[in-house]
């Protein structure tokens, strides 16, 4: 795996440096200049696919995803050794020059050094791309951590000092599964902040108060950036539970019961969770959130259902 990981990292620094013209600059938008523009921002989310052969079936998801004029689409990246880290990249370059729609690489630094994290950096900046989302990444046993970045307030101090990248953190209104609480919470959150967070995305969640709540005690920190809510509609129940373990947001005995009654029916568990997702975000809209954040979980049916149902509202 070391090795892999280390030859498509190199292998990427070849391809930058034996490119014999350079790209010529393209319209770039910060997610910061965006969010000023705009006060209802609307972005996606979407993840490379594991197999080779279902890349080529990306492009009929962007293409639908960006037939919605999303602000946005962030890409997920993966793990020390993760061959998924070259898709990432290609898949963003995709959406920006096909699509037009400005691309935010998620950027994990647990199990990379400065070195890598410098090859990741230069490989983005020659395709154009200057939004990224530094986050810590999950733990794996699987993959080695190393010492180089402990959380991702490292990373984010470190891209700034480093990049000319408008950089985005994430956060939990519920709170990180590894937090000791609010407190705490706070007091990190304030540190990435204070690194150079422009933009906040938050996790998911499934009760509005807590978001509400959330941004608040923000506000009291000093934290001043937009924090944009993180959804996710539910059409699987096995999978919803997967991440509701995975993030620690907690189901509402509403919730509970449409998972309940509906499981057992993907057609009527996907209009059920639909509505709850549009319920939500209609209410975040109401009460003038600073966008919308889609986890679309690669299914542009989703997005479509979203998108038409506040378009009026948006």
């Amino acid at each position: 795996m070391k090795d892999c990981r280390q030859f498509c990292l190199i292998q990427n620094e070849k391809n930058i440096k034996n490119r014999k013209r350079k790209r010529l600059p393209e319209t770039v938008m910060k997610l910061s200049e965006i969010h000023k523009k705009k006060k209802n921002v609307l972005s996606f989310e979407i993840f490379p696919p594991k197999k080779d052969e279902e890349l080529k079936n990306i492009d009929k998801t962007l293409e639908i995803l960006c037939e919605l004029n999303p602000d946005f689409i962030s890409v997920t990246f993966g793990a020390g050794g993760s061959t998924n880290n070259n898709k990432t990249i290609a898949i963003a370059k995709k959406i920006k020059e096909t699509y037009h729609v400005e691309p935010v690489v998620h950027l994990t630094c647990l199990s990379y050094d400065r070195a890598e994290i410098d090859r990741f950096s230069k490989e983005l900046a020659f395709e154009g791309i200057c939004n990224v989302l530094a986050l810590r990444g999950d733990r794996n046993p699987n993959v080695p951590e190393k010492s180089d970045f402990a959380h991702a307030s490292d990373l984010i101090s470190y891209l700034k000092q480093t990049s000319d990248f408008c950089v985005a953190g994430a956060c939990y209104p519920e709170c990180h599964p590894e937090s000791a609480g609010r407190v705490e919470e706070m007091r990190h959150l304030k540190t990435k902040t204070d690194a150079g967070a422009e933009v906040l995305l938050s996790q998911l969640f499934f009760d509005n108060n807590y978001f509400y709540r959330f941004v608040e005690d923000c506000r009291i920190a000093g934290i001043d950036v937009p924090v944009t809510p993180g959804i996710m509609p539910v059409i699987n129940a096995s999978q919803i539970k997967r991440m509701v373990t995975l993030c620690g947001a907690s189901l509402p005995q509403r919730f509970e019961k449409i998972i309940h009654k509906y499981e057992n029916s993907r057609e009527a568990l996907f209009d059920a969770g639909m509505s709850y997702a549009l319920s939500q975000i209609i209410d975040l809209l109401a009460n003038d959130v600073d966008g919308i954040h889609l986890y679309t979980m690669n299914n542009p049916a989703v997005a479509r259902k979203i998108c038409e149902g506040i378009k009026h509202i948006v």
